[in-house]
């Protein structure tokens, strides 16, 4: 990969992966390559983005935040 390419790729900073089926379900978050959490709801992931030092995360940017095994409003598997 070539700088330029190095510099044209930015992954969204939020990551919220697929529906995990458990009880209750969650999806797990991650922020910077890290795993911050689990998310029960859409305000957990505003809390995890807040605690990571991530103000006013814009859910429906994809330069923001990147849906893994469906939308934000895919709660349940």
């Amino acid at each position: 990969m070539t700088n330029d390419a190095q510099e044209a790729f930015h992954p969204a900073p939020i990551v919220v992966l697929g529906v995990v089926p458990s009880d209750p379900p969650f999806r797990l978050v991650e922020i910077n390559g890290e795993v911050a959490g689990p998310a029960y709801n859409l305000l957990d992931v505003i809390r995890l983005a807040h605690q990571a030092g991530l103000t006013d995360p814009d859910l429906d940017d994809p330069a923001v935040v990147r849906w893994v095994g469906g939308g934000k409003y895919k709660w349940v598997p």
